[in-house]
């Protein structure tokens, strides 16, 4: 796993959040998240057995998450005996050179509306009466080389519409125009098949627990 495309996830991930600044620890990264349902994460680059032990023996806040470039069955057997530690879904870290000039299509009755605030490049897909269909955005601190493609989510009436693949599409010029010529993002498994379509590939698992 390269640490740098993981490290550029962290800066990116936790700009498009609205994250604390990640916090060094033994092995990797501790990030305030700040939110009820997520309270803070750790990112280990050098995950190993007794590190994740001794976070799981130790730390007993409620919805904090452990995230490994490594396989979910592997840290899963790694979690310290009489905890409430369980295995989170699987998710994988995915990276791709951006490229301005693939096709995008336009859906018959939608608009796409982007805007780029803070360093947060946001795309947002409406119907013709202005409701919600589609998102995403993009993130990346001090003109990065690389930037984060986060938030990426269609309404379940809007699915299957194309509407996902022009809303990474719109936000890939964008980063190009602004010098970036990588892209990276953690994926679900559902969310796998769309950005493997899109050219991107999967970096390295990114199995994590959570409390």
């Amino acid at each position: 796993m390269d640490e740098s495309l993981a490290r550029a996830w962290v800066d990116g991930w936790v700009l498009s959040r609205g994250a604390a600044p990640p916090q060094e620890v033994d092995g990797g990264l501790f990030i305030d998240v700040g939110l009820t349902t997520h309270v803070g994460r750790y990112v280990l680059f050098d995950a190993d057995e007794a590190r994740v032990r001794r976070l799981t023996e130790t730390v007993t806040a409620p919805n904090t998450w452990i995230k490994t470039f490594l396989e979910p069955e592997t840290i899963g057997s790694w979690i310290a005996d009489g905890t409430a530690w369980r295995v989170d879904d699987p998710v994988f870290l995915m990276s791709t050179e951006l490229d301005a000039h693939r096709d995008r299509p336009a859906p018959a009755g939608y608009e796409l509306r982007l805007w780029t605030r803070n360093g947060i490049t946001k795309a947002l897909i409406v119907t013709e009466d202005g409701s919600f269909a589609a998102r995403a955005q993009t993130a990346a601190a001090d003109e990065a080389y690389t930037v984060v493609f986060d938030m990426v989510e269609t309404a379940a009436e809007h699915q299957r519409r194309g509407l996902g693949r022009w809303a990474m599409t719109a936000l890939a010029e964008a980063a190009v125009a602004r010098g970036a010529r990588a892209g990276v993002l953690a994926a679900t498994v559902e969310g796998r098949a769309l950005y493997e379509a899109l050219g991107w590939s999967v970096a390295a698992p990114f199995g994590g627990l959570v409390l």
